[in-house]
């Protein structure tokens, strides 16, 4: 049986914002199923890293590759890179989910109307059908009778849970999760958490930047410890938590308990 292609290969990426390097050549591959978590300190590239996969910050150097195809880039006239083919770019990132900090729902829209916005309108699905799978998805996330309601009128757990029937309405091959619970009230952080561990049990591949070390430990298959815009140490949960190698991991573990 042939082996299956990487749901995300990432080689070497750096990207800097003017003089300041946040990303120092960072690799990371992902196969499907995998969910991994990517941890470390305030400033240490995470949410940058998670950006630069769906091209949403344009990598300065590197490359990142989607179900074995690799995103083409070229040099701009400032020596950077930017995107060679932008139909491929927008076809791609179709394949991955992204759950942002800040919910980032359409406020003029209700709870339905966000999540089938971006499959009727830009993935051309049938209306009908598109409103078949988001009514599923949202009683999934346990929204349903939420769904003519408009995002102000909801607590931030509740358009955080839309937010992710939102990503998952494109059928996505990757969700990306960039600090999901960070905006969250602490009571409310439980009930997004939740919908994420059973995406994690299902199997569905998952690239998840998080604070939540209890949660990285049970729901991840593999974590990354990003620090200062590298990878200080990566492996299995149980061995990232229960016996880390780097004298800055541990002290980052320590830190958050």
């Amino acid at each position: 049986m042939a082996e299956l292609a990487q749901a995300i290969e990432v080689s070497n990426l750096h990207k800097r914002f003017g003089p300041l390097e946040v990303l120092k050549g960072v690799s990371l591959s992902a196969r499907q199923g995998d969910v991994v978590a990517i941890i470390g300190g305030s400033g240490s590239g995470k949410s940058t890293f998670l950006r630069c996969i769906n091209m949403l910050e344009l990598p300065s150097a590197g490359s990142v590759a989607i179900h074995g195809e690799t995103i083409e880039m070229k040099t701009d006239r400032h020596g950077g890179l930017m995107p060679a083919n932008r139909r491929q770019v927008q076809r791609l990132r179709s394949q991955l989910g992204m759950v942002f900090q800040n919910f980032n729902l359409w406020q003029h829209m209700t709870v339905l109307q966000n999540v089938i916005e971006v499959p009727v309108h830009v993935l051309k699905q049938p209306r009908d059908k598109a409103i078949a799978v988001a009514e599923a998805l949202l009683r999934r996330v346990g929204l349903y009778e939420k769904r003519d309601a408009y995002p102000a009128f909801l607590s931030g757990g509740q358009q955080q849970r839309a937010a992710i029937a939102r990503a998952l309405a494109i059928q996505p091959l990757v969700m990306l999760f960039d600090e999901p619970t960070s905006a969250l009230d602490p009571e409310l952080v439980g009930e997004v958490l939740a919908v994420i561990g059973d995406l994690a049990r299902e199997k569905r591949t998952m690239i998840l930047v998080t604070h939540e070390m209890k949660f990285a430990r049970e729901v991840a298959s593999h974590v990354v410890f990003l620090h200062n815009g590298i990878i200080e140490e990566q492996g299995p949960p149980d061995a990232i938590f229960g016996a880390p190698k780097s004298e800055r991991l541990r002290k980052f573990i320590s830190s958050i308990h």
